[in-house]
């Protein structure tokens, strides 16, 4: 099973709620955001569903959809006017209908689950993930080094071990 294919996995018996929540992030995505939020979207209530127990199991879809999407628009600076795109956290909640202290905590709460955090490379848009220079500091022997501009076999060392999401040579 690829790794996109299994990040997708849910668990059959919270299916339904998960595909009520999805419907309700992908609409918003498709209308305010872009197809790379709307994935990371269903990434991450894939993840919550294979939480034991699954925290999606209880609480109104609305909430979750803008929860997830609240917690991934912090992850990713969302409400930053220097990024593509962008939107205010308060205005996810206003289209869900949800509070914003109650999006916040739902965020907070997703952010916990699941271990993630600013610039996380899990929960981060692609085009993010080009721009953050922390991502590509690794410590070699004592000597923070800027990975990109590694010999190749270090590169490949670092990918093999999980420590880049990808080469850097080999952008897609």
């Amino acid at each position: 099973m690829s790794k996109s294919a299994s990040s997708l996995s849910v668990p059959k018996s919270i299916r339904p709620r998960y595909d009520e929540i999805v419907a309700l992030t992908d609409a918003f995505c498709q209308t305010h955001l872009n197809d790379e939020y709307a994935g990371l979207a269903r990434r991450m209530a894939a993840a919550l569903s294979r939480k034991r127990p699954s925290p999606l199991a209880s609480g109104q879809p609305r909430t979750w959809a803008c929860g997830i999407l609240h917690a991934l628009g912090q992850i990713n600076f969302l409400s930053d006017p220097a990024t593509k795109p962008h939107m205010p956290m308060a205005g996810i909640c206003s289209a869900f209908g949800v509070g914003q202290s109650t999006a916040s905590a739902k965020a907070a709460a997703i952010r916990k689950a699941i271990n993630a955090y600013s610039f996380d490379p899990n929960w981060s848009l692609q085009s993010l993930t080009d721009q953050n220079p922390l991502l590509w500091m690794l410590d070699i022997n004592g000597f923070v080094v800027d990975i990109r501009n590694a010999p190749q076999e270090i590169q490949q060392l670092a990918l093999a071990n999980g420590l880049i999401p990808y080469l850097p040579h080999d952008k897609s």
